[in-house]
């Protein structure tokens, strides 16, 4: 490896390893890290995905870097200020904002660069959360995942050019419909509770208002009047997280529009690539713009279609009308917020001939595969912690890693 003392150590920050793409996002950094010739150290709290990040090849050290408590912000940082000296670590990356505060402590006191990675289009009121959010662009880059969340951060914190590097989310390469065997469907489908014969209207991400449900329980009750659903049922595959309330509200929803039958909570689904193998079409109703929408993309690469909504993120990888031809959709894009205009998407969408529809299927999947791999993530990736690297006072010290 050029200039190599050793292989270089990249310690990734992310709150927990439950479910999400940033936690996705530090996971397949690994396994480019370890493939590349390095090494990857991951703080976090824990969670469901602990034995995927230690398959990749990662080394777990546990700390309470969720937590928002200024006191306990400071102890992680010297704490991470430790570990990276100790571990010879050459960057350290942060992936969310209270673990990004305790990696700038970290980064000042062991003189160690940090970099971080802007995962959501956070909430900003005030200037207190602002001064809070800015932590993000602080390091000596700032990788956007999406064009929409560049311009976030150029528009509320001035930040040039130069610190900005866009680099979309990539799908895993098990999202891949060639790999999926029809009993895989069948054993989904049975877990759901979907009759044979009826088609899936997928909804996958956690409940909670943000995500839509509710209006998408509304869409399909004003088709289902309509007599436009056909033999369709809803699928809400996705963890409450606690919000009691919200999930009970929506349970009520359903009842009273005489859906009970026909959209179903089924909570946290672990087999993605199965699930959007089952549906025939993907819905991502967000209220609120996605900073990415990696569920868009993740059903595109099954093939399926999808009827997202126009702000934030899905607009660049989801290819519609009126900006597209028929002949180039992969999708539908509706007004956020607006049952009206997801319920005429969605009729579209369901009065697909089935022959058309696998055609969408096959130009959805081919923009993913040469635009929102995860492999070029990865390699993209890479190329960002080698440049820092080049940068540095002490880049002869410093390895490089190997790309393909």
């Amino acid at each position: 490896m050029e200039h190599c003392v050793k292989p270089p150590t990249i310690l990734q920050i992310v709150p927990e390893l439950e479910t999400g793409g940033a936690e996705l996002s530090a996971i397949e950094m690994v396994e480019a890290i370890v493939s590349a010739g390095g090494r990857a150290l991951v703080v976090s709290e824990g969670g469901r995905m602990e034995s995927a990040l230690k398959a990749a090849g990662g080394e777990l050290i546990s700390m309470p870097v969720a937590t928002k408590n200024p006191l306990q912000i400071w102890r992680n940082g010297r704490a991470i200020a430790r570990i990276a000296s100790t571990e010879s670590v050459a960057l350290l990356h942060a992936r969310s904002r209270a673990p990004a505060w305790s990696t700038l402590i970290a980064s000042r006191q062991s003189g160690i660069p940090f970099i971080t990675t802007y995962h959501g289009a956070y909430g900003e009121r005030g200037r207190v959360k602002r001064f809070y959010n800015g932590v993000m662009v602080r390091g000596l880059r700032v990788i956007a995942n999406s064009e929409y969340t560049a311009h976030l951060i150029r528009s509320r914190y001035q930040a040039p050019d130069s610190k900005i590097r866009v680099i979309h989310r990539g799908v895993a390469a098990a999202f891949n419909p060639a790999e999926i065997e029809p009993e895989r469907i069948q054993t989904i489908r049975k877990r759901w509770g979907v009759a044979e014969g009826s088609r899936v209207v997928l909804l996958a991400g956690r409940l909670t208002s943000w995500k839509g449900q509710r209006i998408l329980v509304d869409a399909f009750a004003q088709l289902d009047k309509q007599n436009k659903t056909g033999n369709a049922v809803v699928v809400l595959a996705g963890d409450h997280q606690g919000r009691d309330a919200y999930r009970d509200g929506l349970i009520e929803q359903i009842a009273a529009a005489e859906l009970t039958e026909r959209v179903l909570l089924v909570g946290h689904e672990g087999d993605m690539p199965g699930a959007f193998a089952a549906a025939h079409i993907a819905v991502v109703p967000s209220t609120e713009p996605e900073a990415f929408g990696r569920t868009a993309v993740e059903a595109q690469a099954m093939g399926c279609p999808v009827v997202a909504t126009r702000h934030g993120a899905p607009p660049e990888t989801v290819i519609a009308p009126p900006e597209a031809s028929s002949d180039e959709q992969t999708g539908w894009l509706a007004e956020p917020g607006s049952a009206d205009d997801l319920a005429a998407n969605l009729a579209a969408a369901l009065a697909l001939p089935d022959e058309a529809r696998r055609t969408m299927g096959a130009r959805a999947r081919a923009n993913v595969q040469a635009n929102f791999t995860s492999a070029l993530m990865k390699s993209k990736t890479l190329m960002l912690y080698n440049e820092v690297f080049d940068e540095l006072p002490t880049a002869k010290q410093i390895g490089r890693f190997k790309l393909n």
